[in-house]
């Protein structure tokens, strides 16, 4: 059985260093443990979502993304600072969720911002919200500023070695990574 990772970004922006954060993600989780990934946009869940009471008032294509969150092995979301915090329509997204819904479910948090004034959303806004949902948040949360980013995508030697750490912390999951001759890992992490 192949292991399914779900990947969402909370941005309505495109292209969005948000999805460019969290597909990074899930495409380092895939290939480290031979999963794979599925990444959607709060975009792709308009223009129902901001309308729907329920999860059954969304279309039949956010509702299928939304069956795809639930369902997979792992998830990997990301949300861009908004004043402080993540996206009232992300926010909104969550609020549909029965809250047993993601119970055990190991979450790889992200987010992005303009600088690093921002960094601690993961801690005092993403963390609390997944952890109401019981979900095994991930210790290693991975905040990306604009300077860590080079023509949309991520590219610093830090925010990199960052979430290579975060994507190793899912192997008590998704099972033992695979090694990947692309990137170069500290001791300390090979042993995972």
């Amino acid at each position: 059985m192949t292991l399914r990772i779900a990947a969402f970004a909370g941005s309505l922006s495109n292209p969005s260093r948000t999805r460019a954060l969290v597909e990074s993600a899930a495409s380092r989780a895939a290939a480290r443990f031979g999963a794979e990934a599925f990444v959607h946009d709060l975009s792709d869940l308009q223009p129902s979502l901001g309308m729907a009471g329920s999860l059954g008032e969304l279309h039949p294509k956010g509702r299928a993304i939304v069956d795809d969150i639930l369902s997979a092995d792992a998830l990997i979301v990301g949300s861009p600072v908004y004043k402080g915090s993540y996206t009232g329509l992300f926010k909104h997204l969550f609020d549909l969720i029965d809250p047993q819904a993601l119970a055990g479910k190991p979450v790889l948090l992200t987010a992005t911002g303009g600088g690093d004034r921002h960094a601690l959303v993961i801690e005092h806004q993403l963390r609390p919200l997944f952890a109401f949902f019981e979900a095994a948040v991930l210790p290693t949360g991975v905040y990306a500023g604009g300077a860590d980013f080079q023509d949309g995508q991520p590219s610093s030697d830090a925010l990199l070695a960052r979430l290579d750490r975060a994507v190793d912390q899912l192997a008590p999951w998704l099972g033992r990574p695979r090694a990947d001759p692309r990137i170069e890992r500290p001791a300390a992490l090979a042993a995972l």
